[in-house]
């Protein structure tokens, strides 16, 4: 039974003073009381909108009814049966302006806190579980190959090894998890649950195979000479955009790409490794999207002062409100309504100022209703900073389309599909996540590799 008036249950938290000296997971998660206590707030809608706001359409009233009764492994059960990757989304997944966006409780007061509850469910099953999952269905003797082991690699891989085909994942780094290893911070997703991810994939018979840039190593056509029936291309948007401005070549200025992947797959943070990166004092990150806010606070805990320079205001900032206030409360300083114009060099080939100007919104939007950021007249300033990092959006890289002329692709670099079926231009060849969209999250790729694994068991005609 929900109770009506009680208030949403805080997510207990490391206090910033403490945080920005490591690297450990910021939000601690709920205890099994708390998540008891928020469970109780579900109102059990009969027209639950919550689960229409969810990308994958986890039950999410069905899920939360088990954690009110404390029935914590019945609630995995109920995630997973659309969502096989959980500890994942509950912690980076923007439930705010998905189904936490369309719960009732949310009209006159705070939506029930679906995403926490979830995380909560995935690591209380962690915790306590004695054996792997093992697939559904048997074996059919069906092979996919898919390129990539990011969120819609994983999705796609988790249903179909479910279904009974034998899945291969080709990933081009030599670690699997892609931008759920190299992007996003240990302190917003532990890579030890990534790991976790993979060994479950691994015991429903999923094959792993790292250092395999497809494209180079193999073609398209090679690997289905090699027996595979279909390929799913879920190759991710690792090519970083830059501003075009003067002075973007020199030390001390990094893509948020390669900044993070420094820091997050290199462990440039942890002092047993001897990975080079940049001894910054004073950091200034161009964005204002997760990204930004990754690189930001990574920086941060580097020991350096940050800065963010963003040309819209705080209302227009793409990032999730709770990364943007982390960031605040970290000590982070923000620069709204401001654009770099050019980077300063010390006359050694090193960073040692960024040149901005100040912006105002005009009355004209553009294609997503912002209003569009114009310069302020003599509004010239100089900041001190010795790194700067563009986290400006990322695109496709060309590798696959290059090997592959076959595959037609938009203005942007980005697949071309079908959307209901994933479906390329190429037969039994499918691609989903950013290599599609562009830089997105990482529920609407997981997403995209459950409607192109579904397309693909249609199309073969396999177990499910």
């Amino acid at each position: 039974m929900a109770v009506n008036n009680a208030p949403r249950t805080p997510m207990p938290e490391q206090p910033p003073q403490q945080r920005v000296h490591n690297f450990n997971e910021v939000a601690l998660g709920f205890t099994e009381e708390q998540a008891k206590q928020e469970a109780s707030r579900c109102l059990h809608c009969a027209n639950p909108m919550c689960v229409q706001g969810c990308p994958v359409n986890v039950r999410i009233p069905e899920f939360i009814a088990k954690v009110s009764e404390g029935d914590f492994e019945g609630a995995y059960q109920v995630i997973t049966d659309t969502n096989g990757l959980p500890a994942i989304t509950g912690r980076v997944c923007p439930q705010e302006r998905q189904c936490e966006a369309k719960c009732v409780r949310g009209i006159k007061g705070e939506p029930v806190a679906i995403g926490r509850l979830e995380r909560f469910v995935a690591d209380w099953h962690m915790a306590h579980a004695t054996q792997h999952a093992s697939p559904a269905y048997p074996m059919n003797y069906r092979h996919v190959a898919i390129i990539g082991s990011g969120p819609a690699a994983l999705a796609c891989a988790y249903d179909l090894a479910n279904w009974g085909y034998g899945v291969t994942i080709f990933e081009a780094f030599h670690t699997v998890g892609g931008v759920l290893v190299y992007g996003i911070p240990e302190f917003r997703l532990p890579k030890a649950i990534v790991r976790r991810t993979m060994d479950e994939l691994r015991s429903l018979g999923v094959q792993v195979h790292t250092d395999m840039v497809i494209g180079r190593v193999y073609t398209l056509e090679e690997l289905f000479q090699q027996g595979f029936d279909a390929i799913f291309l879920a190759t991710g948007a690792g090519l970083p955009k830059f501003m075009n401005i003067p002075g973007e070549e020199l030390a001390g200025v990094f893509s948020a790409n390669e900044y993070l992947t420094r820091i997050n797959l290199m462990h440039a943070w942890d002092e047993n490794y001897d990975t080079p990166i940049v001894n910054s004092h004073t950091v200034a990150v161009v964005g204002g999207g997760n990204v930004a806010m990754d690189a930001a606070r990574c920086a941060r805990r580097m020991g350096a002062h940050v800065h963010v320079i963003y040309r819209r205001s705080e209302a227009e900032m793409p990032a999730r409100a709770e990364e943007v206030h982390h960031a605040m409360d970290e000590g982070i300083e923000f620069h709204f309504l401001t654009n770099p114009t050019a980077i300063i060099d010390d006359r050694h080939g090193n960073v040692c100022g960024l040149a901005c100007v100040k912006m105002a919104l005009s009355e004209e939007e553009d294609e997503r209703g912002r209003r569009n950021p114009v310069v302020v007249p003599n509004s010239n300033f100089t900041m001190d900073v010795d790194t700067v990092i563009m986290a400006l959006g990322t695109s496709p890289n060309p590798l696959i389309r290059m090997a592959d002329p076959d595959l037609k692709v938009n203005a942007r670099g980005c697949f071309v599909v079908d959307e209901e079926t994933m479906q390329t231009s190429k037969e039994n060849v499918y691609a989903g996540g950013d290599a599609v969209t562009g830089a997105a999250t990482v529920i609407l790729a997981m997403g995209a590799g459950k409607r192109a694994a579904k397309a693909i068991d249609e199309k073969l005609d396999g177990n499910n």
